[in-house]
């Protein structure tokens, strides 16, 4: 068994495993890869409890640990995940925001477990990279937005 170097661990109550197979089912290149199971009882479960999942969301591997209620999700960790069009934004954003989730402002949303995502066409990163003017409408027309609509980022980007 291989163990990654880097995995980034992602803190739920006791919906670690529920998460995972969300993630796997949603983003391409995502599995559940394994669920381990609490070998006594600790502070927020008990002996048999799912304690970790492995699980990869769009490649990256991930750990989800089933640790209670006393650390909560906040921005200041989210998924980013490159869309290509506004199909593949929509599919992404939808499935979060209408399993629970909540919209927010800038392509962000988060979903019922607290995880914050980025849900963020190509497009708008490209205008980012480009700078100048280019940069400054993209960015003042995502300003405005929840989701974010390519059509008017690459408007935008024309000026």
């Amino acid at each position: 068994m291989a163990i990654a170097k880097n995995t980034i661990c992602v803190w739920y109550d006791k919906e670690a495993e529920e998460a995972a197979r969300f993630y796997a089912e949603t983003f391409p290149d995502s599995a559940v890869t394994g669920v381990h199971h609490a070998p006594t009882d600790y502070p927020s479960g008990k002996k048999g409890d799912v304690l970790t999942v492995e699980f990869t969301v769009a490649g990256i591997p991930c750990l989800g640990l089933n640790g209670g209620p006393a650390f909560k999700h906040n921005q200041a960790f989210s998924f980013q995940i490159a869309t290509d069009d506004q199909e593949e934004t929509d599919r992404y954003w939808n499935a979060i925001v209408d399993n629970g989730g909540t919209a927010n402002v800038c392509g962000w949303c988060q979903d019922k477990w607290g995880i914050s995502w980025q849900i963020t066409p190509r497009v708008l990163t490209e205008a980012m990279f480009a700078g100048g003017d280019e940069a400054r409408r993209a960015f003042e027309a995502m300003m405005k937005m929840g989701k974010i609509d390519v059509a008017a980022i690459e408007a935008a980007r024309r000026g």
